[in-house]
């Protein structure tokens, strides 16, 4: 572990100590005082009622090396990651996640607008953290559409139903990237730490509970808090998530991140792609996307990314699950290329849950979603007939870690040194 991120982690760990939990506890490291967060000023824009928090560095390879630069978080939307920039030599500073501007972001995400409900406009962009469920499940709608009932080991479950077939919003209403979207943070802090800086932040997010006018309230099982801890170094970028269950019964967890990465040469169908997933599961159509519960070997067909320098994301619709994943020095390494503009990034799944991966990359587009999590998509649903869909179950107590790095390469220099 970074020496920067042991010691950005070691506030938001104390949340877990003298608890059972899935992973061991760190040994204790020394930090710099952490920095309650400033109040908003007219030079710091709010959005979701509060301000937004910008980690930053300066350069240290006078340009003659990758290196990340700045980052920007949304407290007020469930720490959404709004921007990453890195340096890249002979381009100068780009955007490492594809964004609007912070103003249409703001206009976009008020919670009011029809395609803003739950937070929605949280996975338009950017980077969502997406708990305590990733992707979509499926249930029995209510009679005014607004939520769906699912069940988990015989207890029901009332989520929002916020998304719908692509074609036609007005079918297949489902559960969609989980309750956070538009939560507010508390205790943000940043700090100093070797070489950047750091952002931590709790919610409280209790049993997740959401619009309690409708016919059924939203809620999950238990109690839940999660604490975040974000930094930023020159060499990589860290994000990660403790979900504790301080409630008194047994609740299932998911966690994953959304994150849009940009294509900085825009030009989609040259941008190589590896994703170390040697199936697939397999949907009933991209409209939908339902799993049928089937999970097919992607090999020598068009989800086959195994390839180390990857495969070319040509015209290829892609909004797919990846399982069965092999890992490198530990940790699920997918990585997207674009030589044109000779970059690379590195996704590093780093927690032993990290199950699945789902990339969602539509033609032509200057991007490709890269999304490393816990579970299949619909993991509480009858086609996958009791098989393991990668849902943690937290006793009272428990706790579970959800960690992805990011890191930065240059194809031609990786190329060069292989010869």
């Amino acid at each position: 572990m970074h020496k920067g991120i042991a010691a950005a982690m070691a506030g938001a760990l104390a949340l877990m100590m003298g608890c059972n939990s899935n992973k061991a506890n760190p040994a204790p490291v020394e930090q710099q005082p952490a920095q309650p967060m400033q109040a908003a000023t007219p030079t710091t824009p709010e959005i979701g009622g509060e301000p937004v928090v910008k980690l930053t560095r300066q350069s240290t390879t006078s340009g003659k090396e990758p290196e990340f630069l700045s980052l920007t978080v949304l407290p007020g939307r469930g720490m959404n990651v709004f921007s990453i920039t890195a340096n890249l030599p002979g381009k100068g500073e780009i955007p490492v996640l594809w964004s609007p501007t912070l103003e249409e972001l703001a206009a976009k995400m008020t919670g009011k607008a029809p395609d803003d409900a739950w937070g929605n406009a949280s996975f338009s962009c950017c980077g969502a953290f997406l708990v305590p469920y990733p992707n979509r499940i499926i249930g029995k709608l209510s009679p005014d559409e607004q939520t769906l009932t699912t069940e988990w080991h015989g207890k029901q479950i009332v989520l929002p139903a916020n998304w719908h077939n692509s074609a036609d919003p007005d079918k297949e209403k489902h559960a969609m990237h989980g309750l956070i979207l538009d939560m507010q943070t508390q205790d943000v802090q940043t700090m100093k730490i070797p070489d950047g800086e750091s952002v931590t932040g709790v919610i409280h997010a209790g049993d997740f509970g959401g619009d309690s006018n409708g016919p059924e309230r939203v809620h999950w099982l238990s109690k839940t808090d999660l604490s975040f801890v974000i930094s930023l170094t020159g060499n990589a970028v860290d994000a990660t998530i403790v979900a504790k269950n301080v409630g008194k019964e047994d609740e299932p967890m998911a966690i994953g991140w959304h994150p849009y990465f940009s294509i900085p040469s825009g030009q989609h169908e040259q941008a190589l792609l590896h994703v170390p997933g040697e199936q697939i599961a397999e949907v009933n159509n991209y409209q939908d996307v339902f799993p049928t519960g089937k999970l097919e070997p992607v090999k020598g067909t068009k989800w086959d990314f195994l390839a180390p320098e990857g495969k070319p994301l040509d015209n290829i619709y892609l909004d797919d699950n990846w399982s069965k994943l092999q890992r490198t020095n530990g940790a699920v390494e997918v990585t997207l290329t674009d030589p044109a503009s000779n970059y690379g990034v590195k996704v590093l799944g780093l927690s032993p849950h990290i199950k699945t991966v789902q990339v969602y990359s539509p033609p032509g587009k200057p991007f490709a979603a890269i999304e490393e999590q816990f579970n299949f998509a619909d993991p509480f649903g009858k086609e996958w007939h009791g098989m393991d869909t990668g849902m943690v179950t937290l006793k009272p107590g428990d706790s579970v870690e959800w960690h992805v790095r990011l890191e930065l390469f240059e194809p031609n220099a990786a190329s060069e040194a292989g010869k």
